[in-house]
This record gives structure tokens, sequence and C-alpha cells, in this order.
């Protein structure tokens, strides 16, 4: 850890490419301002984006490619020197891992005028490379626990490599598309099972608070393999009843686990609270798909996707993003009535998204709420965030 420390003040050229969260936290918080933006109006045909996805897949295809990886990208390049012992990625491999995922943005959004192909091998070699360089550290670091994380980012890595396969055979990459969300939404379970408890932890034991969560035991881990087997099912077949059966008990599982770690304890902080948060919306998840596949006439199915894709994802997302950037430069871990902002921003965009599959005669209305609140939500962190993430971490204040 003291070298990884070390690698943080030699590097005396752009503080961007200092740390890996730098670089990917900003291009994907300005990712997710852009493509959201842009994205009623393409879906709505008033523009035109010349990729070779329908409007559609598009959209998926960059929040969870596109956006959620970078953000994959930046936590796992500064936790992996932690977990190793050995010097962060930085400077020029720093640069050109992080041109690679946009050259990927870059071919996706022009893949009509260049070729699906030509694409998709742009597209999928950034997951391929990282997938390669995390591993090598993780194992020379002899660190072979977290080599199930160098697993799902393999698997992520196949997976967008089908999305590209689906699309242009069938027209539509929606097996692929449940496999990404579905292996984010798997991450926050694991990862998020493990910051989400030891944060909690920090914090309560700071307060002299007696009673603290429950530590990672074997019931997560059997309720990490239950919630892989419903992802799993409803990847295969979204809408049979053993799958509904299998997405409601891994829902309740998980809030099961939620409820052990005494979330509603650390409601003075919201830096904590609102990891719990976006676990509570990973586990709503569950419960929403779970509801769609058994009584499909009371939730549709994309409603259980936004309350996993804008709800668990959003909210965990930006919760990360936000204690890693204030943490690495060396300010407060307070969350600012800005910051405060950008999460009910993000919640707000998860609330409007699914009330746009309730209410069907105000789709439209409620689509355009739902982007306006993700673009605010994420513009604040670019506007809060961007110049800690560009700039020398200074003394904390």
């Amino acid at each position: 850890m003291y070298r990884a420390i070390g690698v943080l003040k030699s590097w005396r050229n752009a503080a961007l490419l200092s740390r890996g969260f730098r670089p990917f936290f900003l291009a994907a918080a300005l990712w997710a301002v852009a493509a959201i933006a842009i994205w009623p109006l393409f879906f709505t045909g008033a523009v035109a984006i010349p990729t070779a996805f329908s409007p559609i897949d598009w959209h998926i295809h960059e929040m969870i490619y596109g956006y959620a990886v970078a953000v994959v990208a930046g936590f796992l390049l500064t936790s992996i020197p932690n977990w190793t012992g050995h010097l962060p990625v930085a400077g020029w491999p720093l640069a050109l891992i992080c041109s690679l995922w946009m050259l990927g943005r870059l071919a996706v959004c022009t893949s009509a005028w260049i070729g699906w192909v030509p694409a998709a091998l742009v597209d999928t070699a950034f997951l391929v490379v990282f997938a390669g360089l995390i591993s090598r550290e993780v194992i020379t670091g002899n660190n072979q626990r977290n080599l199930k994380v160098v697993a799902l980012v393999l698997i992520l890595a196949a997976a967008n490599a089908a999305f590209h396969i689906e699309a242009a055979v069938s027209g539509s990459a929606a097996i692929a598309a449940r496999a990404g969300l579905a292996i984010i939404v798997f991450l926050i379970l694991l990862i998020g099972g493990r910051v989400v408890p030891s944060f909690t932890h920090n914090w309560l034991a700071r307060q002299q608070v007696e009673k603290r969560p429950v530590s990672f035991g074997n019931f997560d881990s059997g309720v990490l393999v239950l919630s892989a087997l419903a992802l799993i099912a409803w990847i295969a077949a979204p809408e049979q009843n053993w799958t509904g059966v299998a997405l409601l008990i891994a829902g309740g599982a998980n809030f099961w686990r939620l409820w052990r770690w005494r979330g509603w304890s650390t409601r003075a902080d919201q830096l904590v609270l609102v990891l719990h948060a976006g676990f509570f919306f990973a586990a709503l998840g569950f419960l929403f798909t779970g509801v769609h596949a058994l009584w499909p006439l009371v939730a549709s199915m994309a409603a259980g996707v936004h309350v996993w894709a804008v709800g668990a994802i959003g909210t965990m997302t930006l919760a990360m993003m936000t204690r890693t950037t204030l943490s690495h430069t060396k300010h407060d871990l307070v969350a600012s009535r800005t910051t405060q902002f950008v999460y009910g921003a993000v919640v707000a965009a998860m609330i409007a998204r699914v009330l746009m599959e309730f209410v069907p005669g105000l789709a439209l209305p409620f689509l355009y709420m739902a982007a306006a609140a993700w673009v605010a939500a994420f513009a604040g962190f670019v506007i809060v965030y961007g110049p800690m993430l560009a700039q020398r971490a200074g003394r904390r204040r």
C-alpha cells in the first residue's frame, strides 16, 4: 500500500493521470451527461446517431458497456493496488487504456459508417485489455481471492462481444443486454456486499455505537450464489414462473443482508447512507423483475430493468465515485448540499423512469423528466468533483 501511495507522489505530470479513478470517473460522468441528454431526442427521431444499433440497443449498450464499465474500471484500478501493494497504473499507460475506452464510444456511435465488425473489435478491445491488466496485477500480487473480479470482467467482455453479434444477426441484443445488466448488478452485490458493511462499521465505531453490521459470512456467500442463479435464469428465460420465484427469493435474501448492516443507524452521514440506498435498489430490482415474470400485467420488464439500471447502478456508482474522490483527494468525507442533490436527482430519475411504465399516457413527459434528473445528477458531479479529479490533492479540509 505504501508503494501505491508513493506513485501518487512521484507522478509529476498531469494529476488526472496519477490514479485510475481520476480519468475514468470524470469520463464516465461526462458520458452519462452526454448520452442521456441526447437519448430522448434519438429515441423520438428528432436527431440521428450513425450507429448500427437500434436506438434502444444503443442506449442500453452505452449505459452498461460505456458508463458502468468506466466506473468499474476506475474503481478497480484504484482498489487493486491497495489489495496487492503494487504500484497503480498511472501516466501514459493509464492514458492509453482510458483512450481505448473512448475509442470504443466513438466506434459504437459511428458503427453505421465504419461497419459493425470494426466497431465491435474496437469496443470489445477495452474490456479484454483491461481484464489482462488487472489479472496480471492480481496474480503477481498473490491476491488470488480477487480473481473472481477478473472472471466477472472477462464475462462482461464476452457479453459485450455477444451484444454486437446478437444485434447484427437478429436486429436486437435482448439476451446480451440482460447479461450485461446482470453482471453489473452482481458486481454491486459482490463488492457492495463488502464495502457497505465495512464503511458502516467504521462510521458506527467512530460514533461509539455498540451494535455493528454483521460481518460477511457463509450466509452472504449463499445469497451471492442464489442471486447469481436467479440472474442467470433471468438472462435465459425472463418470463418463466420459476425465474420469477428465484428472483423473488434472491431479492428477499438480499434485503435481509441489507437489514443486517444497520443502515438506519447511519442516517446522519449521507455518504454511508447512500451506499445502503444503492444496495436497496439492487434488491428491489429482483422483486420487480420477479413480479413481472409471475404477473406480467402488474409490472413491466422495463420497470424492473430501470430499478436496477437507474436506481441500483446509478446510485451505487455515484456513491462510490463521490466517496472515492473525496477520500483520495484529501477532502473531508462529508456530503455537501450539492452532493446530496446529486444523490436525490438520480433517485428522482429512477422514480420518473419507473412511473413511465405505470402511466403510459404520460410516458414521454416522464421520459424527459427522468433524463433531465439523470443529467442534473451527473452534471452536478462534474461541476463539484471534476476539479478535484483534475487537480492535485491539497490538504484535508
